[in-house]
């Protein structure tokens, strides 16, 4: 009898086990398939962007963003673009020049992580001007809030930011 509950404990050790392991295996999956989307498949996907992206379609930078890269997005989030009255969204939806510099002025090339941002650092957008990084307190960007850091993309990287940057 002993030997039928020590191997019933053997069986059920194994089972568990190899539960937790295809748990874990799972888990990696879910991990891999997040970082299997480009930049503007993730901000879609995250829910927290969809005025950016609809600023993206609207300025026809869809296949920029989906491209090689790699690119850095400083990515406002739908809170940062609702600090601006609604009469200036439009208006700024509807001058597709005026939205490519702007949106332009939000990524950087090459793929730059948190990490790789320093305290006093000038990074060039694509639209050509500077971004001023501070990282004293929080990482802040010009007068933008890092507020979710290196959310990595298959071309690039997203820093969430808690107001739209302008050029």
């Amino acid at each position: 009898m002993k030997g039928a509950t020590l191997y019933a404990v053997l069986i059920s050790t194994v089972l568990f086990v190899g539960l937790c392991m295809a748990g874990s295996n799972s888990m990696d999956a879910e991990t891999e398939t997040a970082t299997e989307m480009d930049i503007v498949d993730t901000a879609v996907a995250a829910g927290s962007f969809n005025t950016l992206v609809t600023a993206v379609e609207a300025a026809g930078l869809v296949d920029t963003l989906k491209g090689e890269g790699p690119f850095t997005v400083f990515a406002p989030t739908d809170e940062a673009f609702a600090k601006i009255p609604e009469d200036q969204i439009q208006a700024l939806l509807a001058n597709k020049t005026q939205l490519t510099e702007v949106l332009t002025y939000h990524v950087v090339a090459g793929s730059v992580m948190s990490s790789d941002l320093e305290n006093g650092m000038m990074v060039e957008t694509l639209q050509g001007g500077d971004l001023s990084i501070n990282t004293t307190d929080g990482v802040m960007v010009n007068d933008a809030k890092v507020v979710q850091a290196d959310i990595v993309c298959t071309n690039g990287v997203i820093h969430s930011i808690d107001t739209v940057l302008m050029p």
